[in-house]
């Protein structure tokens, strides 16, 4: 688009007025990833401590062991997943009718206080409903912190830059790592799992405040609302002028004109992150069944009661294997921030989704069975393991990284968070369905069958990427979006 009212904002420099936006979207997603991996963690500090340890917590164990196990197993799992499905329509829907500055800073404290809340709960349904909150925060935090970064961000580094706000997670399950080993470890289990569920709200706690004092986007401001001083003002946080003095507004469209104009791009962003959020939580529901024929279980077979220190080391050992595949993954997401730039967030989808099923193929074409578990691989089980987490490294240098990064840019900004908001709930959709399904098809059909599906899944995801999803790549908002303002209103610089 020629004209552009943004253009100084486009052009500028990396700042360290970005880093602070950054750190301010940035934290939501920490506890995003925090949560992922403490879950599992916490349901099994809970389940093993009266497995192998004798260790009753009232409350709690009482709902996890017995005729309802499966159940409410499956409801704390998967709570503030179906909450998040929720959050990222409604903040979505919010961020553009009401703007991201009017419900920035809501979407933080309701996780910091579900994560808080949880820590305190006094009996598992508690536990659940609390999560729940914390679940509808998190999605809230989708499209909004995205949006924010990518409306703030210059052209050459946006996809950096929003593609940093969602590494946070990577550093989330770092942390989620070592707060549920040492605490495992150092801990009696009725303290431990209360710790890894608290610890979780602090860094969003820190940017509640931040969150609150950040000024509507200067593209809000001006395309939506018309205030040009405020878009004015907002702008010289990042040290620059915009080159407009009469109000300029985007092109309101109904539900049928934006349908028929972004419907393709909305399977696009929406359908690749659905068949995505499948393979990554689903990975992680399985993963032990994969694990479990390489490095075996350190608790003991039969009938044994251990000691406190004996079950804390056991413990520590099982959720480290857990964490070796989120370990492995690490690296991806800053693969794809220094890259989102140069390649493109399209060759970057694409070849993830490519790696995605070619590891998944191989997995499995490896794997010997016996019915429907995993016995071994036919080369050492180690090597094979080593190839299977190879999948995390590509799942976060590909389509978990660029699926969040791409909504946050090809919607025009009446629509932007919505747009966001609805890709992203597909993506929690797939991983709700997961999270349910997942185990019981491990049962019924098995590991191997399960790494088949995802590896056609994922050439699926790759279809999509190609045909439907754009390459945003060093144009701006408004020329990604196709956005039509009334450009004769702007003053020609």
């Amino acid at each position: 688009m020629s004209n552009n009212p943004f253009k100084s904002i486009d052009s500028l420099k990396l700042s360290f007025n970005h880093i602070k936006i950054w750190y301010t979207a940035g934290m939501g997603f920490f506890t995003d990833a925090y949560d992922l991996l403490i879950i599992s963690y916490i349901l099994a500090t809970i389940i093993d401590a009266d497995k192998y340890a004798g260790i009753v917590i009232p409350g709690f164990t009482e709902y996890l062991i017995g005729p309802s196990s499966v159940f409410w197993t499956g409801l704390l799992a998967s709570s503030a997943i179906w909450t998040a499905i929720l959050g990222q329509l409604l903040f979505g829907y919010l961020g553009d009718r009401l703007g991201r500055k009017k419900v920035y800073g809501v979407e933080a404290a309701l996780l910091t206080f579900g994560a808080f809340a949880s820590a305190l709960a006094w009996n598992l349904p508690a536990l659940v409903a609390f999560r729940m909150i914390m679940g509808f925060g998190i999605g809230g935090d989708y499209p909004i912190s995205s949006t924010i970064m990518s409306e703030y961000a210059n052209v050459k580094d946006r996809g950096k830059l929003v593609a940093l706000v969602f590494a946070n997670q990577g550093i989330g399950s770092i942390v989620a790592a070592v707060v549920g080993i040492v605490s495992a470890l150092t801990l009696p289990p009725d303290i431990a799992w209360r710790v890894m569920a608290g610890i979780g709200a602090i860094p969003a706690a820190t940017v509640i405040y931040l969150r609150r004092k950040v000024p509507e986007t200067p593209r809000y401001s001006l395309l939506v609302e018309g205030k040009v001083e405020e878009a004015k003002k907002a702008a010289k946080i990042l040290g620059t002028e915009l080159q407009v003095d009469k109000p300029v507004v985007s092109k309101k469209i109904s539900i049928s004109e934006f349908l028929a104009k972004y419907g393709m791009l909305l399977i696009g962003t929406a359908g690749t992150w659905f068949i995505l959020d499948i393979a990554f939580y689903g990975t992680g529901v399985y993963s032990s069944a994969v694990i479990a024929p390489v490095f075996g279980s350190p608790f003991p077979s039969g009938h044994v009661t251990l000691t406190l220190p004996d079950f804390q080391a056991d413990l520590a050992r099982v959720l480290f294997q857990g964490a070796i595949p989120f370990l492995v993954g690490f690296p991806g997401y800053f693969t794809a921030v220094a890259l989102m730039d140069k390649l493109g967030r399209k060759i970057i989808q694409l070849q993830g989704f490519v790696m995605m099923a070619l590891i998944y193929g191989i997995v499995a074409s490896l794997a010997i069975t016996a019915g429907t578990k995993i016995t071994g691989f036919v080369i050492p089980s180690i090597m094979a393991f080593a190839i299977y987490s190879l999948s995390y490294f590509f799942i976060d240098f590909g389509p978990n990284t660029t699926t969040f990064v791409v909504p946050a840019e090809v919607y025009p900004v009446r629509y932007r968070t919505t747009g966001h908001g609805i890709s992203a709930a597909s993506g929690k959709l797939g991983a709700a369905i997961t999270t349910y399904f997942f185990p019981a098809l491990l049962a019924s059909i098995g590991v191997k069958d399960i790494l088949v599906m995802l590896a056609i899944l994922s050439i699926v995801g790759a279809i999509l990427t190609y045909f439907f999803v754009p390459e945003p790549k060093h144009k701006s908002l408004e020329e990604v979006a196709k956005e039509e303002l009334e450009e004769e209103q702007i003053q020609r610089s």
